[in-house]
């Protein structure tokens, strides 16, 4: 089973990260409690390494509408099954007939709330520096027992739900789990308005709501079809219209995944959303410098390598970009991270605490992905099956011990 956990939003300033700990352990403590009636344990990680195809098919979806009507939806404009390539140490080449295989990733999705005067310059900000945290920690190196990439899970997902078939006359259309289309000028109504004409509807449902006249009387509109269709095109960073408070705008970084700790959750995010809110001031700057492609770039090789990926950076002072190995550039720029979450009006104490998780997986080259394949080859493969149980089971004793993966 993958279970899904919302929680409690908690204001910027201060602990925020402590809070959202706090929850986040209390929570895991009771699903472990329910899980164990059925022999059950909670797993926080991107792919589960012991994972078999059978385990996938379209009787494992849950029974609800929405889930029904989009694996409909998207099968309509498919019209055929879904095939799934994905290279690394063990090629991968599968098809399956649902969009069940997309159930295989877990991930830790945080939101930021934004003022709309600054939208464009905070998501081209994380469009930029995303990749960076997403190598610091990638979860997901193992997939239906194939190596893969260090963060399987990106390739996984944009496959999974992929509307496109290989017809030679269809490759231009815009995949619906995209990076992006390019930095953003407008804010978030350019981006709103990018689902709408590049995307065909999934599930057609009109609410009753006229939304000039919510306005005309005062009222914010729920926008309901715009927010259904944002919920059916998965941007690995993506903008969030919401009714609520007097309306709002938001931020969903959806490229973390799950796992390990809670500890390690919490510095990934400080870390993403810190590199964030350090860049915004200086991204109008730095983009003239920097072509899209070359964040887009940077987040593909991120996902397959980690901190080993040379990427790409923008430079002002020399021929720009410059290339530069994703551990470096990462411990370049902790400080801007630390600047960004002061910007936040996060505690000193916290804000330390979680960037010197970071900084001690830079030191140590130890990630998610980077334990999970050295403890993987020394175990007795000669039985692979039986090797990756033995992994899961050595994550979980090390997850259970709350240390952040850096001192495994």
């Amino acid at each position: 089973f993958n279970l899904e956990y919302n929680l409690s939003p908690v204001a910027a300033a201060g602990q925020p990260f402590s809070a959202m700990q706090a929850e986040l352990t209390g929570a895991i403590s009771e699903l472990n409690r329910i899980a164990a009636r059925s022999g059950g344990r909670i797993i926080p990680i991107g792919i589960l390494p012991t994972l078999r195809l059978e385990h996938l098919q379209s009787d494992a979806m849950t029974d609800l509408a929405r889930y029904k009507a989009l694996q409909a939806g998207i099968r309509r404009i498919r019209k055929k099954d879904f095939r799934i390539r994905i290279n690394g140490e063990d090629p991968l080449d599968v098809e399956c007939d649902s969009v069940t295989l997309e159930g295989a990733n877990t991930s830790f999705q945080v939101h930021l709330r934004v003022n709309p005067d600054e939208f464009a310059a905070c998501y081209n900000a994380a469009q930029l520096v995303t990749p960076l945290a997403l190598a610091v920690s990638a979860n997901s190196p193992f997939l239906l027992e194939h190596s893969l990439w260090d963060e399987t899970r990106i390739a996984l997902f944009k496959q999974s739900v992929d509307t496109r078939t290989a017809n030679k006359h269809e490759w231009r259309r815009a995949a619906r789990v995209p990076f992006g289309h390019g930095w953003s000028r407008n804010g978030a109504l350019e981006l709103f308005a990018e689902s709408c004409y590049l995307y065909p509807v999934l599930i057609p449902l009109c609410s009753e709501e006229d939304p000039v006249q919510v306005l005309r009387d005062g009222g914010v509109p729920g926008l309901q079809e715009l927010r259904l269709q944002q919920g059916t095109i998965w941007n690995w960073n993506r903008a969030v219209y919401d009714a609520a408070a007097g309306g709002h705008l938001r931020i969903e970084f959806r490229a973390l995944p799950s796992g390990p700790t809670a500890i390690d959750l919490m510095a990934n995010a400080a870390f993403l959303i810190g590199l964030t809110l350090g860049m915004k001031d200086r991204i109008d700057q730095l983009l003239p410098a920097f072509p899209f492609r070359y964040a887009e770039y940077n987040f593909y090789r991120a996902a397959q390598t980690s901190l080993d990926a040379e990427l790409l950076w923008p430079d002002l002072d020399e021929l720009s970009p410059r290339t530069v190995k994703a551990s470096d550039l990462c411990r370049e720029l902790l400080p801007v991270a630390r600047d960004g979450l002061d910007r936040m009006g996060v505690d000193r104490s916290e804000a330390d605490h979680l960037l010197g998780i970071i900084g001690d997986r830079l030191a140590t080259g130890t990630t998610p992905a980077r334990w999970l394949r050295r403890t993987f080859r020394k175990l007795d493969q000669a039985e692979r099956s039986s090797a990756l149980a033995d992994l899961v089971e050595a994550y979980l004793e090390k997850v259970n011990s709350g240390q952040p993966v850096s001192t495994w």
